[in-house]
């Protein structure tokens, strides 16, 4: 099933201070030059899936200048629900989101509502930045079409925070009991990060084979590999068998335990880990060319884009933010086939210049924008 946005409403997200669109079935282009609202209209759409920024800003960053809030609102089919509407009002610091009519209790409910996979530039820090952002894309993938995974992935990080809270606070004080304080988070953090741990491993097996064939379909000659990289004594190649890892995340929570207490951080657990990516069994990172991490960074999307389809059931949004540029035309032209296997997903592509559309989008319904105003 595809995932198909009717109409999008944004008011004074970013430079957007008001932009109301009926959206074609197959999607639209967007024009204008750089630093005009392009990328701001994707990120409005892709809000709607993940609740936060793709660019990691505040939502009160996110309010136009001179602004009390932003409001985001879209009508679809072929989704879970058929209207979403989410407002955050500086002021107040709440982000209120609607569900076909009806506030959400939790903004969990509303988390992954509107699947969407974006594409942009800054796609290269998934390989050459740090461990930080694998993780954040391998937990946007999994907690949107698992409720088991987020779930997991809000306890951990709720008793991580405590856990170091109370790290800080041993140091700073110099309590007696300060391991034992320490040691009250330490089962919920084993019992969650066992399931984080087990699905993700279980993604790296799944991910594995399929980016080194993307990547190789894309244009590069060299293997690319995926692993799941951990310091807890449990083999990622082995069974992911959540009771064992529980167990063994517990015991290096207690071995570190005067560590952690030292240095007022946890050290041990999944927050720690990594998906190592490597191009002919070196750190892709480290050895890889620019365009070689560009084109891996895209596969990497691609992934994405075919969990959500497995996961969730349906093809969801692609976000194009002038996605082909620093890519030869070969790879460019493999890229557009590649997104148009299966079932391609309603495409919102946004470019520069009007010359920068492949041919393979010249037929979608285009619109300009200047200064955040689109065109009529």
């Amino acid at each position: 099933m595809t995932l198909t946005l009717l109409t999008l409403a944004i008011r004074d997200f970013r430079n957007l201070a008001r932009v109301d669109l009926a959206v074609p079935a197959a999607g639209l282009v967007l024009v204008g030059p750089n630093g005009h609202g392009k990328t701001n209209l994707l990120e409005a759409i892709h809000y709607l899936h993940v609740l936060r920024s793709v660019r990691g800003a505040r939502d009160a960053d996110l309010v136009r200048f001179g602004a009390e809030a932003f409001h985001v609102a879209a009508q679809a089919q072929g989704g879970a629900v058929d209207d979403v509407r989410i407002g955050f009002a500086r002021a107040a610091k709440r982000k209120k989101v609607m569900l076909d009519g009806v506030e959400a209790e939790r903004l969990a409910d509303a988390f992954g509502a509107l699947p969407s996979v974006m594409f942009s530039p800054r796609d290269v820090e998934l390989v050459a930045g740090p461990p930080t952002e694998r993780r954040r894309f391998v937990d946007i993938a999994l907690a949107t079409t698992s409720r088991r995974y987020l779930t997991a992935l809000q306890r951990y990080r709720a008793a991580l925070v405590r856990r170091n809270a109370t790290l800080r606070e041993v140091l700073r004080r110099g309590t007696s009991d300060g391991a034992t304080r320490v040691a009250v988070w330490e089962p919920a953090l084993a019992e969650a990060g066992a399931t984080l741990w087990c699905a993700r491993v279980r993604w790296s097996r799944w991910a594995a084979p399929r980016l080194g064939a993307l990547c190789a379909a894309i244009g590069e000659r060299e293997r690319v590999t995926l692993e799941y990289h951990t310091s807890l004594a449990v083999d990622p190649a082995g069974e992911a068998d959540e009771t064992h890892v529980r167990e063994q995340l517990a015991a290096a929570l207690e071995r570190d335990r005067g560590q952690d207490l030292r240095r007022s951080l946890t050290h041990s657990g999944p927050h720690r880990d990594d998906i190592t990516l490597k191009l002919g069994g070196r750190a892709l990172r480290s050895f890889g060319s620019a365009g070689q991490q560009r084109t891996s960074a895209i596969a990497l999307r691609l992934l994405e884009r075919e969990t959500l389809c497995e996961q969730a059931g349906r093809a969801p949004l692609v976000l194009l933010d002038d996605p082909f540029a620093e890519l030869d035309v070969d790879r460019a032209r493999q890229i557009l086939r590649m997104l148009g296997d299966g079932a391609p997903g309603q495409t919102f592509l946004v470019v520069p210049r009007g010359d920068d559309v492949p041919d393979a989008y010249t037929a979608l319904s285009r619109h300009t924008i200047r200064d955040g105003v689109l065109d009529a």
